[in-house]
């Protein structure tokens, strides 16, 4: 159970300061370490695609099959969570590098940078867990908590879920579509023709690179074609089931507050602070399994700080977490398997009709501070 002390008008601006301070204090520490790390990941990335892609030329032979399609998709990874998603946030702007600049970054994912920049970077970011303002709590077709209102489908939210799992780049950049409102009449066939359009030219980008590209060139090498598009599709399923698992532990364990509308009316920067803080969950690892979620481990860090480079956030956290508890607040911190398994549960729970008592699954309505 959740129990967080509340906190005064004075004591809310006190709270804001320190991290306002914490935050002003890194940035202007930020310099060459930064920009030589995040072009090490860039290297990183290249060495584990390219050298996965040459191993599945070898075909199916079980060794070589299996590491190739292991390293491409951990450069995939690295490339969605610590290279890509930080990027676009516009933590390396400051680098003045075109390679590395937030609102030109496209990623190696099927949906548009674009589409994320918005959906992500500026509602999600905005109105963490706010109920009926940010889309990413269950992304429209998962009740996490109890404070969301049921429909019929959520009793069939364990198969919607294993599917968004499988194809997670697919059902993040769907989202941004609204497909939702459209139905509901709520927005023309005009305003998401566009972006259906920009969502298909990107489709067969990644598509034709994955699936038809490197099969091709497989056949012209006289190489097994079959065993790299195989090798391919597993290097994705991997990259989506993780990047699944780390943004599911996000905001969804069992220690995360959901908020109303009201209660972000005339939210002060003590406020927006405290609900990041209450609305996120925390991963404990060690450096690799770090860089491994792109720093989103940190998930606390992440929202409290989403434009400085996630290569701070293990250094953020300690100053955080002192912050925290100094001001009576619970620092969600677990392992993987226990903050995931309380994921799981609240999917679980919270699939059938009415509202569960909050010890269910401990989720608490944000609707004051």
């Amino acid at each position: 159970m959740r129990s967080d002390r509340s906190l005064s008008d004075d004591e809310l601006d006190a709270f804001g300061a320190e991290l306002d301070a914490l935050r002003s204090r890194t940035l202007a520490d930020l310099g060459e370490v930064d920009a030589r790390y995040i072009r090490r990941v860039r290297g990183a990335v290249r060495l584990c695609c390219w050298s996965g892609r040459l191993l599945l030329m070898a075909g199916w032979f079980p060794p070589t099959w299996l590491l190739g399609s292991l390293l491409l998709g951990l450069g995939k990874i690295l490339e969605n969570m610590e290279l890509g998603h930080n990027v676009i946030h516009g933590q390396y702007d400051w680098m003045n590098d075109p390679e590395f600049a937030g609102r030109s970054y496209e990623w190696d994912i099927a949906g548009p940078a674009d589409f994320w920049r918005h959906t992500h970077n500026h509602v999600h970011h905005t109105w963490t867990n706010v109920l009926g303002m940010d889309d990413d709590v269950g992304y429209g077709v998962v009740r996490l908590f109890p404070e969301q209102r049921w429909k019929p489908f959520y009793r069939w939210q364990p198969l919607w879920v294993t599917l968004q799992a499988l194809l997670f780049q697919y059902a993040v950049a769907i989202q941004h579509l609204r497909l939702d409102k459209l139905y509901k009449g709520k927005i023309g066939k005009d305003e998401v023709r566009p972006l259906a359009r920009q969502f298909g030219a990107k489709l067969v980008r990644q598509w034709g690179k994955d699936y038809l590209l490197f099969p091709l060139l497989a056949l012209l090498l006289g190489a097994n074609a079959l065993a790299v598009l195989a090798g391919n599709v597993m290097a994705n399923l991997l990259r989506n089931l993780w990047t699944f698992m780390v943004i599911f532990c996000g905001h969804f364990t069992e220690k995360a507050a959901v908020f109303s509308k009201e209660s972000v009316e005339g939210e002060s920067r003590g406020h927006w602070y405290l609900r990041q803080l209450r609305g996120s969950s925390n991963l404990s690892g060690g450096r690799l399994f770090h860089i491994l979620t792109g720093n989103l481990s940190h998930q606390i860090e992440h929202h409290l700080f989403p434009d400085l480079p996630a290569r701070r956030y293990a250094a953020l956290a300690v100053e955080v977490r002192e912050i925290a508890e100094r001001y009576g607040q619970v620092y969600n911190c677990g392992s993987l398997a226990a903050q995931f398994s309380t994921v799981m549960r609240r999917i679980w729970i919270y699939r059938l009709l009415g509202n569960e008592p909050v010890s269910a699954g401990t989720s608490r309505s944000g609707s004051g501070y």
